[in-house]
Parts: C-alpha cells; sequence; structure tokens
C-alpha cells in the first residue's frame, strides 16, 4: 500500500530533548504524500512544520510512529541512501548548500561523491541548471549571484540526483520579492512540467495557494489539509492560530461578512475582482 504514496507518515511524534516530558514537536502526525502532488504546509515558527520536513528524508527519526519514503521505513539504516536518492531537501539559506567556487561544479558536486560518470554528470548539469533558468550562469562563481539566483543553484543540484521528491524548507524566507518570484516559478515548473513531487515549507500564504493542498499544523499537530480553496476558507480558524490567508480570500470574507453575495474558494485578485464585480452587475 505505501509504494503508492512517495512519503507516508503514520502517527508520528516526536521530541528534541530524549526525555518522556520534553514537549513533543510533532504529535501523533499521520500525512500521505502522492506522487506528483505539490503540496504546501503552513504554520507559525514552532508549529513543527520544519521539523516535519526534515522527517521526510530520515535528517530526523521518530520517536514514536513511522515515515515511509517509498515503502522504506526511515528508521531502518540499510535504506539511508535510498532514501536520500529519492527525496531531496533545499533548506533556508542557499550559502550553507553551495559548496564550489563555480555553478556547474556546484550542480555536480554530489553527482561526483556518488560516482556517477563524467559524461553523464555533465548532462545531468546542463539539464538542471536549464529547468531551473541558470544554464546561461553555469560558468560563474556563486558569490556574484542574487539570492534568488543561488536558491535555483541549490534546487539544481538536488534535481541533478534525479529525486522523485523535493522537499523545500522555506526556501525564500531570505530572499527579497523577486527572488521569490524566481524561486516558486521554477518550483511549479519542476512539478507540472517534470512531474517532480513537491513539499514547500513556507510561512507565505501567496505561496501556498499555489500548491494543489495546503497542510496547516499548530502545535505539532496537522489542524487542515486540503485544497486551496477548501483550506483558505477556514479564515477565522487561521487567524485564530495567528496564521493569515491571501489577501483576495480575506476581502471577500469581510465582504461576505458585510452581506454580499460572493463565491467561496476565492485566492486570486483576478477571481475577487470577477466576483465583486458580477456582484456589482458590471
Amino acid at each position: 500500500m505505501e509504494q503508492k504514496r512517495i512519503i507516508r507518515a503514520e502517527h508520528l511524534t516526536f521530541r528534541y530533548l530524549d526525555e518522556p516530558d520534553s514537549q513533543l514537536v510533532l504529535n501523533d502526525v499521520s500525512l500521505d504524500i502522492a506522487p506528483g502532488e505539490f503540496v504546501a504546509v503552513l504554520g507559525h515558527n514552532g508549529s513543527g512544520k520544519s521539523t516535519l520536513a526534515k522527517h521526510m528524508n530520515a535528517v530526523l527519526l521518530p520517536n514514536g510512529g513511522t515515515v515511509w519514503v517509498h515503502g522504506m521505513d526511515t528508521r531502518n539504516e540499510e535504506f539511508l541512501y535510498d532514501i536520500r536518492q529519492n527525496v531531496g531537501m533545499v533548506f533556508q539559506n542557499p550559502d550553507n548548500q553551495i559548496v564550489a567556487t563555480i555553478v556547474e561544479e556546484d550542480v555536480a558536486f554530489a553527482l561526483e561523491n556518488v560516482g556517477v560518470e563524467p559524461a553523464e554528470i555533465r548532462r545531468r548539469v546542463d539539464e538542471a541548471l536549464q529547468a531551473v533558468g541558470m544554464y546561461e550562469y553555469r560558468e560563474h562563481a556563486p558569490h556574484q549571484l542574487s539570492g534568488g539566483q543561488k536558491q535555483r543553484v541549490a534546487i539544481a543540484g538536488i534535481i541533478a540526483m534525479r529525486p522523485d521528491c523535493i522537499v523545500l524548507d522555506e526556501p525564500t524566507a531570505m530572499l527579497d520579492p523577486k527572488g521569490r518570484r524566481e524561486v516558486l516559478k521554477t518550483i511549479r515548473k519542476l512539478n507540472r512540467e517534470h512531474n517532480i513531487t513537491v513539499v514547500l515549507i513556507t510561512h507565505y500564504m501567496d505561496e501556498a495557494a499555489q500548491a494543489d493542498r495546503v497542510v496547516v499544523m499548530e502545535n505539532g499537530e496537522v489542524i487542515l489539509d486540503g485544497d486551496p480553496g477548501e483550506v483558505f476558507g477556514h479564515v477565522e480558524e487561521l487567524k485564530a492560530v495567528g496564521l493569515d490567508v491571501p489577501q483576495a480570500t480575506e476581502l471577500a470574507f469581510e465582504l461576505k461578512q458585510a452581506g454580499w453575495d460572493l463565491p467561496d474558494r476565492i485566492l486570486t485578485e483576478d477571481e475577487c475582482i470577477e466576483a465583486i464585480a458580477k456582484a456589482l452587475g458590471l
């Protein structure tokens, strides 16, 4: 059954201190990620979302419950290499992931470490840089790049390994708006054109709204799980746990509270404008 899912967590619990009375960071989390999905995981700081991400490729291991990747139990050390081949991780700070002085050498680094043939390395590096729109910068020094460009190089280094799934732990948190747009566009392209499963940990509502599915965490538990229209329809519940909703969704919610006849599941500015125009008879 697990083989039909890339990632499956069942009754996952985790605490950082190995003491029975220490605080649970993840509390009985059960979650499935299917092949080809684009899943955004939301939650404020301390909600457990980054801790959950690190369980998806065995950076962290459960204290209780089980996590499987393609049916492989993450606690089984024999599977560690295969798990990390299947699920790649991209973290907040691209500077912490870039190890070489030339872009293409950085993307090739992990491939060389696992003994991929030189001709295959060349092909994968070129394909990965093209996939993230960084091929023309292949001979540049990473320190000369913008934050968004560095993060795209870091993503290229992961996809050159040909994972089925990429988990991105707040990859745009340190970027300016332009860099955020570049990285999100890259993520969506990898998901839609290359069918790579994406798990995006974020605190930006507009990023989550572009996913196929949104999971909301609070106090180490999953409190909402559904498509963006469904999840962001819970405006009051999200605000109660300190989260916002997309601005268009909030405006539509306030207008409906004031008596306007607007449809549910409004996420974008265009959808909001169209609904308001229709309500006004324009």
